[in-house]
């Protein structure tokens, strides 16, 4: 398995690479914290005191939703070595509180009509569980998310 060090994780966050995106739980969790820290020093990152980050691509002048509200959205997921794990293909409609608490807590933020990039650490994502092959324990999630609407608002 390949060893990787927090050197080597800084200096790839700091020449503006993303961490990668290993098997090992434990790694991918270190290399979260690193990129997390990192990226949230940079311009126009704001983060949440739960510890998600996000950054307002657009901001749109809707309602925003609350856990009680299914949303509506585009969006594409990946991780943080740039490998797609899920898109929508089409708008898809879910309760607020039916995905990952950094998803739940991201989407009220958003009034409707807006577009978010979000870094999620894994724990409020899937921390060591991980729902598919395609995205290891602890791996730090991004999201870009579109907030289409409010069904029945």
């Amino acid at each position: 398995m390949k060893t990787i060090t927090t050197a080597l994780i800084s200096s790839m966050v700091f020449a503006g690479l993303a961490a990668p995106a290993l098997a090992d739980g434990a790694t991918n969790l270190k290399a979260a914290e690193v990129f997390l820290a990192a990226n949230k020093k940079k311009a126009h990152i704001i983060t949440t005191k739960s510890g998600l980050e996000y950054k307002v691509i657009k901001l749109g002048k809707g309602i925003k939703p609350t856990t009680a509200d299914s949303v509506r959205v585009n969006y594409k997921g990946f991780l943080a070595n740039g490998t797609v794990f899920d898109q929508s293909k089409e708008p898809i409609e879910f309760g607020v509180t039916q995905v990952i608490p950094g998803w739940t807590e991201a989407v009220q933020l958003m009034p409707v009509g807006s577009k978010y990039r979000l870094w999620v650490h894994p724990a409020l994502a899937y921390g060591e569980s991980s729902p598919s092959p395609m995205i290891p324990p602890n791996s730090m999630l991004i999201f870009d998310v579109e907030l289409l609407g409010i069904p029945g608002k």
